[in-house]
């Protein structure tokens, strides 16, 4: 499926740090979240479920992913 991101609003994630290392995300996408990488505006994105979205953040902040 194809999405039309040109008048998308993108923000950072609220956990962003200032090392460059971000990821953005759009809003107003019904059943799917865009993400791209803040470093490359123009670059490629991807876009995930919104269940499989919702997923990864809590994975995230329950800690499954710490190195």
């Amino acid at each position: 499926m194809q999405y039309d991101l040109s008048e998308a609003v993108w923000r950072k994630s609220t956990h962003s740090s200032g090392n460059g290392q971000c990821i953005e995300v759009a809003d107003g996408y019904p059943g799917v979240i865009p993400v791209r990488d803040s470093k490359a505006p123009e670059g490629p994105f991807l876009v995930f479920g919104a269940d499989a979205w919702t997923s990864f953040v809590q994975a995230v902040k329950h800690g499954d992913f710490s190195a």
